[in-house]
């Protein structure tokens, strides 16, 4: 009897066994076949998604992602865009960023207005969210940048995609008067300034040119010259300085200035033989005079690949690999800059070569392009094009 009973407990033990792997098989396979869903936002500056250039293409790298989310692990993308036209740190950008950060597990903070000390402090109380801040590092009130652990953060190499800009005008001008339009005196468009006045320096000295670089005198930075506008977001402004440099000879112009940059397209689209260079992505459909089949301004476009860096920042997130903690600058080394070539660019195929094989010497570090960080300005560049060495 003792026998019968050990042998009955031991099939109740084994059943209940059995169960129990039956539900854990039952759940792996209801976990895999559901999956998990990544939950992210964007958070960007007043032009929004929609700008054509910075933010929308930051927003692109979110939807290359999604449709490749599978391949990593999830099902679907859950993503969110937030257009914060405030951007006062107290009053706007933190409390849009405070009344969100429990609902996403990575948010992309698209612009330099987000490298705020005050960011620290959000991401410190929130550490299993991770940050992604795409064109600024987190800054003291000193300008010290800080180490966040689930902060990653990028900036660009914005004077080599300039430099690209400025070789295209130098190259293409019939008038040689060329021009670049910025947005305001921040690092990534002073980069982009003086890696303009590089590129076009350096045809200048190679090809035996001799194009000048136009600036409206009372759009000219005290400390950085150019044709700064002030903002980013009014094409009324932009337009009034795309005709001003027009009227002046430009006829080629590369503004590197968001939604204001608008204005400039707008402008150049209104006269016969001038040309615009697209800023941060391809900007080709943009440029059409009217519908979408007719003539078109854009010569091509310089780039500074914002959505290969939120798309490799995604993957890394999917694989346990997110980089918090670090402040990158991504250049050519990574593929992060460049200038649009193929159908969407209307440089003889002489020129793309040409502007390929210098490409290529700065990938190598050969040539090294002036930004507002390295050892020169761009008339020392000038002087010696490719001597001019970084700072950091």
């Amino acid at each position: 009897m003792e026998d019968f009973f050990n042998m009955k407990k031991f099939l109740s033990a084994l059943l209940v066994a059995c169960l129990v792997l039956s539900l854990v098989v039952s759940c792996s396979k209801g976990n895999k076949d559901e999956g998990k869903v990544l939950r992210v936002a964007i958070v960007t500056s007043p032009s929004g998604t929609d700008d054509g250039n910075f933010n929308y293409d930051v927003h692109e790298g979110v939807r290359m992602f999604e449709k490749v989310c599978k391949d990593y692990g999830y099902t679907a993308v859950e993503h969110r865009n937030i257009n914060e036209k405030n951007m006062d740190w107290e009053t706007g950008l933190k409390p849009a960023i405070e009344n969100i950060v429990t609902e996403y597990d990575v948010i992309v903070l698209s612009g330099f207005q987000f490298g705020n000390e005050g960011l620290k402090t959000i991401a410190d109380a929130n550490p299993d969210v991770m940050f992604m801040l795409v064109d600024s590092f987190v800054t003291d009130a000193n300008f010290n940048t800080l180490v966040v652990p689930n902060v990653y953060a990028v900036q660009f190499a914005e004077q080599e995609g300039g430099f690209m800009a400025g070789m295209a005008a130098a190259l293409t001008t019939k008038t040689n008067r060329v021009a670049v339009v910025n947005g305001i005196a921040y690092p990534s468009n002073v980069n982009y300034e003086y890696g303009f006045y590089s590129g076009v320096n350096y045809v200048n000295k190679d090809k035996g040119k001799n194009v000048e670089c136009i600036e409206v005198p009372s759009r000219r930075d005290a400390t950085f010259g150019g044709n700064y506008l002030g903002t980013f977001t009014d094409a009324t402004v932009g337009k009034t300085v795309g005709d001003e440099l027009i009227r002046l000879g430009v006829d080629v112009v590369f503004p590197a200035a968001g939604g204001a940059g608008n204005g400039v397209f707008a402008a150049a689209k209104e006269k016969d033989n001038v040309y615009v260079i697209g800023c941060d992505a391809d900007e080709w459909d943009s440029g059409y005079k009217s519908g979408s089949t007719g003539a078109n301004v854009v010569l091509t476009s310089a780039l500074k690949v914002l959505h290969k860096a939120v798309m490799d920042a995604l993957i890394d997130y999917s694989k346990g690999q997110f980089k918090g903690g670090e402040n990158l600058i991504l250049d050519s080394k990574g593929d992060y800059t460049g200038f649009i070539t193929g159908e969407h660019c209307q440089l003889s195929n002489d020129d793309v070569a040409y502007m390929n094989s210098v490409y290529a010497k700065i990938k190598k570090g050969e040539i090294v392009p002036a930004g507002q960080f390295t050892s020169s300005t761009y008339a020392d560049f000038a002087a010696n094009p490719s001597k001019v060495t970084p700072r950091r």
